[in-house]
């Protein structure tokens, strides 16, 4: 047990940041130590101290509070203090720099501070464990509380690998693209090829996202809003409060609504920039819209991308040529250019078929081949599609996998229902005409629905019944139709009922799912179209389509809020 002395200089093995300690007090089995560097004082057991002695020998350099050197050239004990002297001077060991190094390598050699064999040779084997494990092609990827699936990892290693990544994830609903870009995230994040990272989201999916990275990936993320915002700046006014955090996850709809945010946004630096539900992001020619020229300038500033849409030609091609924009400015700069450029596609695309299917190619694919400049006959048929895939069309910067190719999934079983109206049926057609145009768009808006004798709302009272206990998600148009059924059941049918759409704040929508999701909660939740997008339901098995959206992409949207990897 070593000795303690008033005005001796020690330092902390755990805490070395604290600096040279000097010993203020010593007695029952106690020793306190004042750090003046940090003006911290510990109190210690004599015993067991956590403690080195920090001394120095002849020929060494020492340095006093004001940061003179001195060399050391003899060396006297006094009362268990040393004092250090030089020709014409002398210092106390208390008078030595509180900053003084003396816990580097060099140091504790100097001092003859070395540790046993054993301890070396297992920080050695501990060290080199850290660096098998840092090369390894699974960091980031394992450690996720969730099934690694064939093609999710596929594509997070593909993507996860990049440095900088600009990428479209375009898997079919309910396929697991916030798990394909949490993996990519998480990657990117654990081996340093990003440090910052920003994610926007439609505001009904925040805290959706938020929970999914909590638990999926323990990825700790910082929700922003306005309320956030300021309380930052209220603390440092001239603080920007995006450098606050380096993960960040915020409404897309908030930036967009604050042009002094996304400001700060923009200034405050990204390594990477994630965008859901990317198919909102509206663009034509002559007038984007406001947040697809946030997305832009984010993504103009920001190293990587990720752009997450399950229908990237939704609304056309002049969409999908948006998003390819914002991933590859340079390369698609032009509409009309890459029209015609995709028209050849067609040609290729066989080609292409052949290739990955491994059937032979015939003549007059072999002569297509042969007048592509470096792109030789005898190459392997993966390197051949490799080098059409690199050459022709968006290449490796959207990866789209489609149920049909996937295994695992339910059975779908669609059942029509016919209708028999209560009423006189040619009133009911023109009630149905009228609905019909208002949701594709051809007529003035309804502001106000009257379903109490629609004939749908009968036979749903009719199918809760049936089905007993089970739960039944109903997707309708619009907020408007889908209070107006809340209204007609509530009237018709003894069932607990919540209502999902976009006009509900989203802790309302938070706490109506949340019911839902409940045993002994509502058993009909009624959604419109904009309401339930990205969110999901795979714990219910019975869908309702109270009417049918023309484009099929939006359709298969629908289904997918159910029909999804994770289904219960």
């Amino acid at each position: 047990m070593s000795t303690f002395a008033i005005g001796q200089r020690w330092i902390s093995e755990p805490e070395p940041e604290l600096g040279l300690g000097t010993v203020m007090e010593t007695g029952e089995g106690r020793v306190q130590v004042l750090y003046p560097a940090t003006s911290e004082v510990r109190v210690y057991t004599e015993e067991n101290a956590p403690l080195r002695r920090v001394t120095f020998r002849v020929g060494e350099i020492i340095e006093d509070h004001e940061g003179n050197s001195r060399t050391v050239e003899s060396i006297e004990e006094t009362n268990g203090a040393l004092v250090y002297r030089g020709t014409d001077w002398e210092m106390p060991e208390a008078q030595l720099n509180d900053r003084l190094s003396v816990h580097g390598p060099m140091d504790r050699l100097r001092g003859g501070h070395v540790d046993d064999a054993a301890v070396f040779c297992l920080r050695r084997r501990a060290l080199e464990q850290m660096h098998h494990w840092r090369q390894s092609p699974v960091r980031g990827f394992v450690g996720g509380r969730i099934d690694l699936i064939p093609h999710q990892l596929y594509i997070a290693h593909e993507v996860g690998n990049r440095l900088a990544p600009r990428v479209l994830l375009a898997d079919e609903v309910g396929l697991g693209k916030t798990i394909e870009a949490g993996l990519i995230v998480h990657r990117q994040l654990v081996t340093g090829r990003a440090a910052r990272v920003l994610i926007l989201v439609p505001e009904s999916l925040v805290h959706q996202w938020f929970v999914e990275l909590l638990r999926k990936f323990n990825l700790w993320v910082h929700i922003f809003d306005e309320e956030r915002c300021a309380a930052i700046e209220k603390g440092l006014p001239e603080a920007n409060p995006f450098f606050d955090d380096q993960v960040i996850l915020c409404s897309i709809d908030f930036l967009a609504a604050h042009p002094e945010r996304a400001e700060q946004a923009k200034e405050a630096g990204w390594d990477l920039l994630v965008v859901d539900e990317a198919h909102h992001l509206e663009w034509s020619e002559a007038a984007p819209s406001t947040e697809y020229e946030l997305v832009e300038a984010l993504g103009q500033q920001a190293e990587g991308l990720l752009l997450l849409t399950a229908t990237p030609e939704q609304l056309g091609p002049e969409s999908h040529f948006a998003r390819l924009r914002l991933l590859d400015p340079d390369r698609y700069s032009d509409f009309a250019a890459y029209q015609a450029e995709s028209g050849h596609y067609a040609d290729i695309a066989p080609i292409a078929g052949a290739l990955h299917a491994g059937a032979p190619l015939s003549p007059a694919q072999q002569e297509a081949l042969a007048v592509m400049p470096g792109l030789e006959a005898d190459l392997p048929p993966d390197k051949l599609l490799g080098a059409l895939l690199d050459r022709h069309g968006p290449g490796r910067v959207i990866f789209r996998n489609t149920r049909a190719a996937m295994s695992g999934f339910p059975g779908r079983q669609a059942h029509l229902a016919p209708l028999v109206p209560d009423r006189d049926a040619a009133e009911w057609m023109t009630h149905a005409e009228t609905e019909f145009a208002n949701d594709s768009g051809t007529s003035e808006p309804i502001e106000k629905f009257n379903l109490n004798y629609d004939p749908r709302i009968a036979w749903l009272g009719r199918l809760l019944h049936e089905l007993g206990e089970e739960k039944v998600l109903l997707i309708c148009r619009s907020r408007e139709k889908a209070l107006a059924i809340e209204k007609a059941v509530a009237r018709q049918v003894p069932v607990k009922t919540a209502v999902f759409h976009e006009d509900l704040t989203l802790v309302q929508r938070d706490r109506n799912a949340a019911w839902f999701a409940e045993p002994d909660g509502a058993r009909l939740l009624i959604c419109s179209e904009i309401g339930s997008e990205g969110r999901n339901f795979q714990f219910v098995h019975h869908l309702v389509l109270f009417d049918l959206p023309l484009n099929p992409e939006l359709l298969e949207q629908r289904i997918g809020r159910l029909d999804r990897i994770g289904q219960t």
